[in-house]
């Protein structure tokens, strides 16, 4: 299936979420990552049922009171997952608080092949880049880690700042730290509640990332699937 592709406005700015739009999890966070810390807690889980638990598991990201950032939001998450894997006993809370500490930690990532290309051609551009985040990962390093350095103007993550996508305030405190105003900027994400409703809801516009091949939801915003895309709806 194509994807939705219509051009936007200029842009002098261009806002990513970061998380499975530029980067994506190895092993480590896939079945065999979560059997092997599962394991040193003495946690026996069922590889077989990741998938599944991650679905069933999602909506708890989304019981943020007030988009109030929370780390323990973030544990119960990866708690319920290893419990639908078949996980039980003391040590779950444990388990899962180690899984959390680990998601901030850039070498389980691979950053995806169009990603330096595209953010590359929209600096020689002159287009601001900006990162929005709702993980605990550290920004800086994060760019250091993938050779990002001077390409990103702007940078905040929901735990530095305190509110979570969609939260309006933290697309607004991104608009500022990048000195532009959300009618001349895009925000570029996987999620059309957590970052493209929420962009819109400031006055930005929206680029909605589907990578997978399943149709991608109902939306009345450009659909890309891969980052290449991105070039020619900006």
């Amino acid at each position: 299936m194509a994807s939705r592709v219509a051009p936007v406005a200029a842009a002098r700015a261009v806002f990513f979420d970061v998380d499975f739009t530029l980067i994506y999890p190895g092993p480590t966070f896939q079945d065999e990552g979560y059997a092997q810390f599962a394991a040193r807690f003495g946690i026996e889980v069922d590889r077989s049922r990741f998938n599944a638990a991650v679905r069933a598991a999602s909506s708890i990201l989304d019981e943020a009171q007030e988009h109030v950032y929370d780390a323990e939001i973030f544990v119960r998450y990866t708690r319920r997952i290893v419990e639908v894997m078949g996980g039980t006993g003391e040590r779950l809370d444990d388990c899962a608080r180690e899984i959390y500490r680990e998601w901030a930690t850039n070498q389980h990532f691979h950053l995806y092949d169009d990603v330096t290309p595209v953010l590359s051609e929209l600096a020689r551009r002159e287009v601001k880049i900006g990162l929005i985040s709702n993980s605990h990962r550290c920004l800086s390093s994060f760019q250091q880690h993938f050779a990002l350095d001077g390409l990103i103007a702007a940078a905040v993550s929901s735990s530095e700042h305190g509110y979570m996508k969609p939260h309006p305030s933290i697309f607004e405190a991104a608009l500022t730290r990048a000195g532009v105003i959300a009618s001349e900027s895009v925000m570029v994400g996987d999620s059309l509640s957590h970052d493209i409703d929420g962009a819109r809801r400031v006055g930005m516009r929206g680029v909605l990332v589907h990578r997978s091949d399943d149709p991608p939801p109902d939306t009345d915003v450009p659909v890309i699937r891969t980052m290449t895309e991105l070039l020619s709806v900006l």
